[in-house]
């Protein structure tokens, strides 16, 4: 059973945790959007490459996050990862062992701090714009 991808809904929850307003992402996008056109662009299903494209050059995410990641599909990995005694076996028939190469906490560090130095241009970038009005 193959799930399809809701690359709207994928946009949502990107832009939600980086603390990115949907009026902001609309700033960003340029003056032809406005916040109730994010909103119907996150409940689209499939979005155009191009816009995706843009998206994510504004958000600093992949265009295959967009695409790819399922929230189902994650949550399932999650969740048989921790449930199982031998945190690092996966349930699945295909057991494999994870053993990064990287501190996984560095790295939460590293994306926290890409994610505050983001909103700090943001709130710079919405700070200007008032100053123009």
């Amino acid at each position: 059973m193959e799930t399809k991808i809701h690359q709207g809904r994928n946009i949502k929850r990107f832009r939600e945790m980086l603390g990115i307003k949907q009026e902001a992402l609309a700033y960003e996008l340029g003056e032809e959007w406005n916040q109730k056109k994010i909103s119907l662009l996150e409940q689209k299903e499939e979005v155009d490459t191009p816009l995706l494209e843009q998206i994510s050059q504004v958000l600093h995410i992949p265009v295959e996050a967009f695409k790819n990641f399922d929230e189902e599909q994650a949550i399932n990995v999650i969740s048989n990862t921790i449930n199982n005694n031998d945190h690092a076996t996966m349930t699945n028939p295909a057991v494999f062992n994870f053993h990064p190469s990287f501190n996984p906490i560095d790295k939460m560090v590293e994306l926290y701090e890409r994610m505050l130095e983001q909103q700090k241009e943001m709130i710079e970038k919405l700070e200007k714009l008032i100053d123009k009005k």
